[in-house]
């Protein structure tokens, strides 16, 4: 895993393909029976790209204080945009955008200091040789199979077809190796193979001839570097690095009839939980047709750079705050473990309190603002190690309308009070 990925906190995550000319579903509108697969594909005429600005988009990664960016290169419906040689199904050739739109945005990217993080399906429901074996339990089971036309094959099962569509998807990933460089591949439909038909470990060791440093998503049953829960936030912390993915309002790429977007504040705040919990967020937006971004989600992105501006300290070069117990709220704390940052989502309606900490106190301030606050410790039983509680003032101007910020330095590493209690007999 590379240390680049654990310190960059947040990425965006952008969803743009031939879907968005209706308006509808990636892929599974077809797969599950919404739209006819014919009906799906003709999308390709209207996917135009007149408007895209890949420079455009990369300063709104940065204004949104990103670290890292995820483009998706192919879903599930096999549609590239990229100039693919191992097939014709592309943007290039099937849309009148009629050009690689991988390469500009990857350009964008880097030049504004971000690193480059490409989507890609395993499947592909549109490839003649796709749908040709069982993973191995279905093929135990085959009587009560829900068969589907894009996944499972018709007939026999033709093990030759799996060898060719093997060395086509090889075939994609050493293009975007060779032609892109990226830093991170995000892997998505590995769920209807094996990992012995995927033959991931091959594929781990083959994407790591090209670029030895390359981050890997967790869709590769288990041989990612990362894990990816989506949607729902995490409620416990995952074990070793991890990203959480989400959208902006409900649909991962655009759907003009979705409007339940997310608010800054809920943004912020979903931020602010993974960050503590030691993740980073990838938040998902989907560009039109043309390349233009809705300014609802544009203004999202916005709000968030702007905050995340007043207080990156307590962000980047952090690592997980508190565990659960000591604070009613996410956590960050410095690299060097002697600062601590406090994340307060609600106005107090009295102190703000901070259990377990035997640290002396050298200053608490309000990060956005600067301004020093008050605080006092009450109860505890110093001559037993035990600490009372810690109590800060946090004043009305010292809020932040979207998520006050409580900067505590201490005299030391951070020292922490994690036993259940205990009588006092000596006073």
């Amino acid at each position: 895993m590379q240390q680049w990925f654990k310190d960059a906190k947040l990425g965006i995550f952008i969803h743009w393909g031939i879907y968005s000319v209706y308006g509808i579903a990636e892929s599974w509108s077809f797969y599950n029976g919404g739209i006819s697969y014919g009906d799906y594909m003709k999308q390709c005429e209207g996917f135009t790209a007149k408007n895209y600005d890949p420079k455009a988009w990369a300063e709104l990664y940065k204004k949104a204080g990103a670290r890292y960016a995820v483009l998706t290169t192919k879903h599930h419906d096999g549609v590239a945009l990229w100039d693919t040689k191992l097939n014709d199904l592309s943007v290039v050739h099937k849309t009148p955008a009629g050009r690689d739109l991988i390469k500009p945005w990857v350009e964008a990217v880097r030049e504004q200091g971000l690193k480059v993080g490409l989507y890609f399906s395993h499947l592909d429901w549109s490839h003649p040789d796709y749908a040709s074996i069982y993973r191995e339990d279905e093929r135990e089971n085959l009587a009560n199979l829900n068969r589907n036309r894009f996944t499972h094959p018709e007939g026999e099962e033709d093990f030759e077809a799996w060898e060719r569509f093997l060395k086509f998807h090889r075939g994609q990933l050493k293009e975007l190796m060779e032609n892109f460089h990226p830093d991170l591949l995000w892997f998505d439909g590995d769920w209807e193979k094996s990992a012995d038909e995927w033959r991931m470990k091959e594929l781990r060791e083959y994407l790591h001839s090209f670029n030895p440093n390359v981050v890997l998503n967790s869709r590769m049953w288990g041989y990612g570097d990362y894990k990816t829960p989506e949607q729902g936030i995490p409620i416990i912390r995952p074990e070793g690095p991890w990203e959480f993915c989400v959208t902006v309002n409900d649909s991962w790429g655009y759907q003009p009839d979705d409007k339940n977007y997310k608010s800054v504040r809920q943004i912020i705040r979903m931020f602010a939980e993974c960050i503590g919990m030691g993740g980073n967020m990838l938040l998902d937006i989907g560009p039109m047709e043309d390349g233009s971004i809705d300014p609802e989600q544009e203004k999202r992105l916005l709000g968030l750079g702007e905050w995340i501006r007043r207080h990156d300290e307590a962000i980047y070069d952090t690592e997980a705050g508190l565990p659960p117990g000591h604070f009613y709220g996410p956590s960050t704390l410095s690299k060097d473990k002697k600062t601590l940052y406090l994340f307060c989502f609600d106005r107090p309606y009295d102190d703000v309190p901070l259990k377990g900490i035997r640290n002396r106190i050298k200053k608490i301030t309000a990060l956005g603002s600067g301004m020093e606050l008050g605080y006092k410790k009450l109860g505890g039983a110093p001559w037993l190690n035990i600490p009372g509680i810690l109590w800060i003032d946090v004043p009305e101007d010292a809020i932040d309308k979207d998520c006050t910020v409580i900067k505590i330095e201490l005299d030391g590493e951070i020292d922490l009070y994690r036993e259940s209690g205990q009588n006092i007999e000596s006073n």
